[in-house]
């Protein structure tokens, strides 16, 4: 995708930048340096509910790291298990076995928890339901 595209990315983005991980996280693409494969799978299983799936691979492709072909297996694989976005706690036990900080300030209890500050579709509530409801 060119990059005259990226400056016309759908709204929904708009809260991604208002939850300070995942503006962490893009204003990193962004600047062009890596966040490291479990940010980028973060990136992706968050940023699919906002974003379109070209818009993911273009950021994705801004990481050094990140090849179209990478980017594009990415996104399949996230949106094939169809994961849901991670809990605070995974996204801090993924940032223990990188080097990039994909959570800004762990030691901030409402930093990095994507289901306080972001609004999802409601099946990823229902699934996680389903989940809690056949687990118990």
């Amino acid at each position: 995708m060119p990059l005259e595209d990226l400056k016309q990315e759908p709204l929904k983005q708009e809260p991604l930048k208002q939850e300070p991980m995942m503006a962490h996280l893009i204003s990193t693409l962004d600047a062009g340096h890596s966040i490291g494969h479990y940010g980028r799978l973060i990136f992706v299983m968050v940023g699919r509910h906002f974003l379109e799936p070209g818009d993911l691979r273009a950021r994705l492709m801004k990481d050094p790291e990140c090849d179209e072909t990478q980017a594009l297996a990415l996104i399949a694989q996230v949106e094939d298990r169809d994961y849901n976005p991670p809990k605070r706690e995974r996204i801090l036990e993924w940032m223990q076995k990188q080097d990039f900080p994909v959570c800004p300030d762990p030691g901030d209890p409402g930093q990095c928890n994507v289901y306080r500050n972001l609004e999802f579709p409601k099946e990823v509530y229902d699934r996680i339901n389903r989940f809690h409801v056949e687990n118990a």
